[in-house]
């Protein structure tokens, strides 16, 4: 029989939504959030000449540079003060989750609840200056290496240039926060998320119109149309996946009745790390290859070789690319689900997987089962990213009909629905307390 709470959910509707006005004002403060970042992609840097900067990236679109203008929704191909995207927040988090492991001081601020949190929290933002300011200066340097995309080159437009980048990647972070906290879903997954699906249609032209031009055959345009379709039933059924421990709770005798008795489960994911191995994995690659990309051909010869190396489809890149989403999922997944923790509160609170002893044992056993299916999820993810980088690199096909961006966009999809869901319940919840408040006092 289903649970008050299932049933309660199958009664969800427009009628519903309509009267959830609190999930209106957080859906409709999302959107405007939204959309203030996809203008200000069109905003560009001062001191570009738009003409010679769209023949560069031209260029040079392919590898690294098309992946990071997937996230930072087109954003590098026009040069927008909003270039850097959410990158260097990204990978100031990186740094802080590693760091949190070898350092004694923000491993105790982790444990000091949300006080800690907030700390280790600014330290983040401290770190994104930083980066945001080392990459902003690559930019500017790559920029002038280009030839005539800066019109006026010189300490001026280097300064300008960092301030602006720094400036907009400070002001996305602010969005990013803002939306997880008035709006719906997680706003830094969101921000990227809007990038990536606000250039899906010209991706799609862009592609339609290779195949008119016939560089595309028909043949192929209907495979990667399947295979788009395969994988995101491949991403939705996995990241639905759940491997269920089952839980006892032994009976408790209270006077002359028992109590307890009950059975539970406890739910382990196949992909505990969801999209961020992926993101992760490619913010590290692209941090020490923001300006390769630009200056290649003139710079040094160990440059112009590395950039070549880590194109679409070479052994370096995807060996590095598979290798950084096998760690974050194992790292992520480490962070975020401690087995010892959860055997405490399993102990504490009387219950106990049937056939292993509570405390360390039982804290062996999940990480056991943990790790099993990290593995495969590990796995999950390289596979899913991986094959469509090798037909995008082969066909050029469009870097938002890849892997990463279907992973992205079908996650985050599915988490913001489950937080619209969870709001209509409680709304729903909320309107049954009233009324059984409103008979009670007619009572």
């Amino acid at each position: 029989m289903a649970s008050a709470a299932e049933q309660l959910a199958a009664n969800l509707n427009f009628a519903a939504f309509a009267k959830a006005t609190e999930l209106k004002k957080r859906i409709w403060f999302t959107l405007g959030v939204l959309i203030v970042y996809r203008l200000g992609t069109y905003v560009p840097l001062p001191g570009i000449d738009p003409l010679a900067l769209a023949q560069v990236f031209q260029q040079q679109q392919g590898g690294l540079l098309g992946v990071f203008d997937m996230f930072a929704g087109g954003a590098v191909g026009r040069m927008a003060i909003f270039a850097l995207a959410i990158m260097p927040y990204i990978s100031s988090s990186i740094i802080m989750q590693l760091m949190t492991t070898v350092s004694p001081h923000l491993a105790q601020l982790k444990k000091e609840g949300e006080q800690g949190r907030k700390q280790i929290n600014q330290y983040t933002r401290y770190g994104t200056v930083i980066l945001a300011a080392l990459q902003g200066y690559g930019i500017a340097v790559g920029l002038e290496g280009a030839q005539s995309v800066v019109i006026d080159p010189g300490a001026f437009f280097r300064m300008t240039t960092v301030i602006t980048l720094v400036g907009g990647t400070i002001f996305l972070m602010w969005l990013g926060e803002q939306i997880t906290a008035r709006g719906v879903g997680n706003g830094i997954s969101l921000i990227i998320f809007s990038g990536i699906v606000a250039e899906l249609p010209r991706a799609l032209a862009g592609t339609l119109e290779l195949g008119r031009q016939g560089a595309l055959s028909t043949i192929i345009i209907l495979f990667l149309a399947v295979m788009v379709v395969v994988v995101i039933m491949i991403i939705v059924f996995v990241e639905r996946a759940q491997r269920r421990l089952l839980v006892q709770y032994p009976k408790r005798q209270v006077g002359n009745k028992l109590y307890g008795g009950d059975s539970s489960h406890l739910p382990l994911k196949l992909n505990t790390a969801g999209v961020i191995p992926p993101i992760f994995a490619s913010s590290l690659l692209l941090l020490p290859m923001t300006i390769a990309n630009f200056s290649s051909g003139q710079g040094p010869d160990w440059l112009n070789t590395m950039t070549a190396m880590l194109g679409h489809g070479q052994p370096l890149y995807m060996a590095l690319y598979a290798g950084g989403i096998i760690f974050f999922a194992f790292f992520y997944t480490a962070i975020v689900f401690n087995p010892a923790d959860t055997a405490d509160n399993l102990k504490k609170y009387g219950g106990f997987i049937p056939g292993i002893r509570p405390g360390q044992r039982t804290a062996e056993y999940i990480d056991f089962v943990l790790t099993r299916l990290t593995t495969v999820g590990a796995l999950y993810l390289a596979i899913v990213c991986l094959l469509p980088e090798l037909l995008i690199s082969q066909y050029s096909v469009p870097f938002y009909f890849g892997g990463t961006s279907l992973l992205i966009v079908v996650s985050v999809t599915m988490d913001t629905v489950s937080q619209v869901q969870s709001h209509l319940l409680a709304h729903q919840y909320e309107g049954l307390i009233k009324k059984s408040k409103l008979r009670g006092g007619k009572r």
